[in-house]
């Protein structure tokens, strides 16, 4: 008997209604022959809600409180997930994070999977039993409850999948799986039957519903992953699984990431090992950063811009504020009104014409780049929030997916 991974995210299990369709869902699956593994994210807006009421109390809170509360948000939507399969007359058990065997390392909020120790789940499998397990927790060496991150739940998914050997990981959602566009935006987006580990992990990164390190894990482990809907029958998304010819060079889609923030730090002195005193404390602190420009500069002094998440710009010019003094540089100034627009697909960088393509739709359509990045398979332009839906609509018929 296989298994199979199922997760449920925030939407899917908002209200009791829904949490009643995801049961009648994992049953179904059941019954079909496999073992189920379902992964659930907290109800609805629950984790929001749980940081607001922090931040009411503690502008600053402590990174271990804030986990331990965090982690209740799951822990109350796979036990009412739980009890919803056993009204269906199926046996059923609810764990935590730490009872699903998710061992992670140290970092607090941001927390990373060391490894699975899934001796429980099989156990209660082999005891005929679905098993609900809380998603974006686990537990570290010191028994300390930590987080993933946010929209970590995927990456549970992913892990379990991984460490159960399952046939496959099913990721559930309020969409009907990946499209070329975000159908908010572009209302010609299309559905993708399939999509590669590669392009996905670029979609991800670039403004995508899935998070970068499930897609990570699951090209790591050749863990195929099928993104569908909670609320309609279909097919959905493959990621994964299959080669995409070398003929078949094409953008296979538009994406929009709304969570960026730009950061410019004035007058730096040009010299060896500045740049590390101003990153090193910014990864210390868990803070990705993208986007790295440096300007060419005169008598030794030029410009260094970066981008971060908008989430983690306020944490960013707190280490910033410190630094200016320390390395030399004048102040600086940041723009958090900024998306990132990317199109995405195979053999861009040794195909002409692709940045041309994109930078003459843009033009046309008198849209402003502050900024461009590229990948072998990316080109991303950081652009005024306002002129979304001009740039995402102009590239999409651009690239001809709108046919």
């Amino acid at each position: 008997m296989g298994i199979v991974v199922h997760k449920y995210g925030g939407s899917s299990v908002a209200d009791t209604n829904k949490i009643s369709n995801v049961a009648q869902r994992i049953v179904e699956s059941h019954k079909e022959g496999f073992q189920v593994v379902a992964v659930v994210s907290a109800m609805g807006k629950t984790t929001d809600d749980l940081i607001n009421l922090a931040n009411s109390l503690n502008t600053d809170p402590n990174p271990r409180e804030m986990d331990l509360l965090m982690s209740t948000g799951e822990i109350v939507s796979c036990s009412l997930v739980s009890m919803a399969v056993a009204s269906l007359g199926f046996k059923s058990i609810a764990l935590t994070g730490e009872q699903a065997g998710v061992r992670t390392d140290q970092l607090h909020t941001k927390a990373r999977i060391n490894k699975m120790v899934p001796e429980r789940i099989n156990k209660e499998l082999g005891q005929g039993k679905i098993v609900i397990v809380a998603g974006f927790q686990g537990v570290n060496e010191n028994n300390e409850v930590t987080t993933l991150g946010r929209g970590a739940s995927d990456l549970s998914a992913v892990a379990l999948a991984i460490g159960l050997k399952a046939d496959r990981c099913e990721i559930y959602t309020d969409v009907e799986g990946i499209f070329d566009a975000d159908p908010n935006i572009v209302k010609k987006a299309k559905l993708l039957p399939y999509i590669g580990f590669e392009e996905m992990l670029e979609m991800a990164n670039y403004g995508a519903k899935m998070q970068p390190r499930s897609i990570e894990l699951a090209a790591a482990f050749n863990m195929p992953i099928v993104v569908k809907s909670s609320f309609k029958e279909g097919k959905g998304t493959l990621i994964g699984g299959e080669n995409t010819m070398e003929n078949d060079n094409r953008v296979n889609a538009v994406t929009v990431d709304k969570n960026v923030a730009k950061v410019t730090i004035l007058s730096v002195p040009d010299k060896p090992g500045v740049a590390v005193s101003i990153f090193k404390p910014l990864s210390e602190k868990g803070i990705s950063v993208d986007t790295i420009v440096q300007n060419a500069g005169s008598n030794n002094i030029t410009d260094l811009t970066f981008t971060v998440a908008r989430s983690d710009l306020n944490s960013t010019i707190e280490i910033i504020k410190d630094l200016i003094k320390t390395i030399g540089a004048t102040g600086y100034e940041t723009n958090s009104n900024l998306v990132k627009i990317s199109v995405i697909g195979t053999g861009m960088q040794n195909n002409p014409g692709y940045a041309t393509s994109m930078f003459g739709a843009l033009a046309d359509s008198s849209v402003n780049i502050e900024l461009i990045t590229t990948s072998e398979i990316r080109i991303t332009c950081i652009i005024d929030e306002n002129q979304i839906e001009t740039a995402a609509n102009a590239l999409h018929s651009a690239f001809g997916l709108s046919k």
